[in-house]
C-alpha cells in the first residue's frame, strides 16, 4: 500500500500565521504537524509516500523532510521514501489525490489529510484492507458539521451526506480513506461541485453505491487543526499525553 498526504490550502482560518508557511508546517507541540499523519502511515507499515501540496510550498516540505531519511521503516530498519507533488489549482481532495496516479502504480493507497491528527494505531485497518474502499469514524457531539455516514450492515456504509440537517448517525467521516487501484478512474468520472471543487464525498458514494464501502471507527481523540481553538486543543492534549502521570 502506498502513502498520500495532501498538505496544500491556504489556510485562511489559520491567519496571519499562515501568511508565510503552509499550516501542516506549524509547530503542533513540540513536531511542525506534518510529522503526525507521517507517523502514523510509517507505523502502520507505510514506507512510500507523497506529500501533496501547492507550488509556492513544495521547497518548505523538501527542506524539513528532504527524502524522508529521518523516518524508519518498522518493516525494513530502512529509511521511508517521501516524493511530492504539486496541485496548481485548489480543486478538491479527489483531484489531490489524483496527482498520486503514478506513484501508486498497481498497489492500492491510503490518504491522509495532512490537519488531521489521528492517535489510533491503523496498522490492523491497512493489513485487512484488499478491495473497494474504506473510510474511518470518529463520534461527534455536533453531526450538522460534518460529512455524516448512513450505516449497513457488516460494517458497510450505504451514504455520506455532507452537512446533514438531519443527520442519520453522530459518525462523522474524517480525512483518512484507503481505496483500491480503481479509484484513479472513478476520479475522471466526477464531476465539480457547487464550489468548482472535485469532491471526496462524491468519491466515496461512488463506492458506496456499489456496496463497495466500509468503515472503521476510531477510538482515540481526534484532531483537526484548521483554526487557532482546534490547534491549541491539540497541543495541548498532545503535552498532556506525554507527561509521567499520564502515560502514552
Amino acid at each position: 500500500m502506498k502513502g498520500v498526504i495532501l498538505a496544500g490550502g491556504s489556510a485562511t482560518r489559520l491567519r496571519p500565521l499562515t501568511i508565510a508557511t503552509n499550516k501542516h508546517l506549524l509547530a503542533l507541540y513540540d513536531k511542525p504537524v506534518i510529522y503526525y499523519p507521517i507517523e502514523r502511515l510509517v507505523s502502520a507499515g507505510i514506507d512510500r509516500i507523497m506529500i501533496v501540496t501547492g507550488p509556492e510550498h513544495v521547497g518548505g516540505f523538501v527542506k524539513l523532510l528532504g527524502s524522508g531519511q529521518n523516518f524508519i521503516s518498522p518493516k525494513t530498519g530502512e529509511p521511508i521514501q517521501i516524493t511530492y507533488g504539486v496541485q496548481n489549482e485548489p480543486n478538491g481532495i479527489a483531484k489531490g489525490l489524483a496527482i498520486a496516479r503514478e506513484h501508486v502504480g498497481n498497489d492500492t493507497c491510503i490518504l491522509h489529510l495532512g490537519d488531521n491528527i489521528i492517535l489510533d494505531d491503523i496498522s490492523e485497518a491497512v493489513d485487512s484492507f484488499k478491495t473497494g474502499a474504506s473510510v474511518f469514524m470518529t463520534r461527534v457531539k455536533d453531526p450538522e458539521r460534518f460529512g455524516i455516514a448512513e450505516l449497513g450492515p457488516k460494517h458497510s456504509i450505504k451514504h455520506i451526506i455532507e452537512k446533514p440537517k438531519k443527520p442519520a448517525s453522530n459518525f462523522a467521516v474524517i480525512g483518512l480513506y484507503m481505496y483500491d487501484n480503481t479509484v484513479f478512474n472513478r476520479i475522471l468520472g466526477l464531476k465539480p461541485s457547487a464550489r468548482a471543487e472535485y469532491e471526496i464525498t462524491d468519491l466515496n458514494n461512488i463506492y458506496a453505491s456499489e456496496n463497495q464501502l466500509t468503515y472503521t471507527k476510531l477510538k482515540q481523540k481526534w484532531f483537526d487543526i484548521g483554526t487557532f481553538d482546534s490547534l491549541l486543543e491539540a497541543a495541548d492534549f498532545l503535552h498532556k499525553r506525554q507527561l509521567p502521570h499520564h502515560g502514552v
